[in-house]
């Protein structure tokens, strides 16, 4: 993919930092982006996504958060508003990605908004963040910085 021609082109870049439990935090975050008619693709690894999966079947009926895993079938991924998926690419292109892994996710540029959500307690978490932090300011991207301590305390 070349260089876009205008910043407005460029995927909408965020990092929510300081996050106290990070895949608590994503279900809240789909469950925002649900109720907003978002279609979100989340990504990482395998094991954090079927932890994700067994947490969202597990919230409340008032916070249920419709959602499948990548390999659903193709009528299953067509239909969910949140996909849980090793790779972002495996999901036909969605309003907005969220990415708990530790690598910039494959095809990012095809989503409007990319959220990466990083850890308070974790410093190997944090170092990854700062990585993929300069790839995307490298490609040209204006990123957005959230930091959820100081958000929780006012």
């Amino acid at each position: 993919m070349g260089t876009p021609t205008a910043a407005a082109d460029m995927t909408e870049v965020a990092f929510h930092f300081n996050a106290p439990d990070k895949l608590a935090y994503v279900c809240r975050l789909a469950r925002k982006a649900m109720r907003r008619d978002a279609r979100v693709v989340i990504t990482g690894g395998a094991e954090d996504l079927r932890r994700l999966d067994r947490m969202l079947w597990a919230l409340g009926p008032t916070d249920f958060v419709a959602h499948c895993l990548e390999d659903a079938g193709a009528e299953m991924l067509r239909v969910s508003p949140v996909v849980l998926a090793t790779h972002a690419l495996a999901c036909e292109q969605r309003d907005l990605l969220v990415n708990v892994g530790d690598a910039v996710p494959e095809g990012f540029e095809a989503f409007a908004r990319l959220v990466e959500v990083v850890s308070q307690s974790d410093p190997e978490d944090r170092g990854r963040a700062r990585e993929r932090w300069r790839h995307y300011a490298a490609l040209g991207h204006v990123i957005v910085r959230h930091d959820l301590v100081l958000r929780e305390g006012t």
